[in-house]
Parts: structure tokens; sequence; C-alpha cells
């Protein structure tokens, strides 16, 4: 893999339909790519206890996929999922085997809150979770001091934010 677009965000903040919408973007444009939401490779039950959000999983099947993509021919990899830290970049740069671009996905509490419920509304508990886990996780990011770019999801469509997040990697 050359490179890797990563969607970064809190919960609700549009990164799965964003990483969609810039895969047809690179469709699009003729640009070989693979689209992944990290969280279907991490998803295992119960977590380890020493990795409660799956991260090794993740790492370890992401770094196949990106190999299997590449072989497939996509030049370009677009990741949905959560960086919390500057010391993770060099860990998912291993894994696709190139640089790792990050793209924050901001959305207005109220709006992220709007798409967490519409999304969770037969599933009261992991809707308190998920509503907990937002304003924990924007805490975190947003002191975690990320090389990153910002794109606002509020009242835009995915493409629109997708156009955007693309406007500035150098990579395409």
């Amino acid at each position: 893999m050359t490179a890797a677009l990563f969607l970064n965000g809190t919960v609700g903040s549009g990164k799965s339909a964003t990483a969609d919408a810039v895969g047809d973007l690179l469709a699009e444009r003729g640009i070989p790519h693979a689209v992944i939401d990290l969280d279907a490779l991490r998803r295992v039950w119960p977590a380890p206890a020493d990795d409660p959000f799956q991260t090794e999983l993740e790492l370890a099947n992401l770094s196949d996929y990106a190999r299997n993509a590449s072989a497939a021919g996509a030049r370009v990899l677009v990741l949905a999922g959560v960086v919390e830290e500057v010391a993770a970049l060099p860990r998912y740069e291993e894994a696709v085997g190139g640089p790792v671009t990050l793209v924050r996905l901001r959305a207005d509490p109220g709006v992220t809150e709007r798409r967490l419920r519409a999304r969770h509304s037969a599933d009261p508990d992991g809707l308190d979770w998920h509503l907990a886990r937002r304003g924990e996780l924007e805490a975190v990011l947003d002191g975690a001091g990320l090389p990153d770019t910002t794109v606002t999801t509020d009242d835009r469509t995915p493409r629109q934010v997708a156009e955007e997040a693309l406007s500035g990697w150098d990579a395409v």
C-alpha cells in the first residue's frame, strides 16, 4: 500500500459514511483503492482484558488487509476509525506499508446525538454507551495533539465532506 487516508473522529462524526463517499470519488477519478471501516477488523467478543478496544487485533488484521488490497491493485487505502494518540501513528503506517494522513471529522454534539439515536434506536444499552463514549472520545482527541486536518460534517452530505477531506491529500 502506498498511502492511507485515515478518517478519525468520535462516534457519530460521520467516518463510515465519509469513507464510502471518498471511495466513490476515488473510483470516479480512476484511482485504485480500498475502503475499510476499522470497526469490522476488531469486532470480537469478548474483548481481551488487556486490549478493551481490540487495537492489537485491528492492527494485525489491517496489515493483512492492506497487503491483500495492494496485491489486488489498490494504490491507496481509506480508513474509518479512531487514532487516540500520536504514538499510534507509526503502528498504522507499518500496518498499511506507507504514510497515513489523518483527517479529523467533527460534528456538533447535537448532530452526533441525533445520528447515534437513529443508529441505536433498537439498542438502548448501546445508545447509552455510545453517547457517553462520544464526549469522552472527543475530549481525548482534542488533547491528543494529532497531526490532522479538521473537516466539519454538520449539515453536509458525505460527498461534500469527502471532497474536502481529499482536497488536501497529496497522495491522489
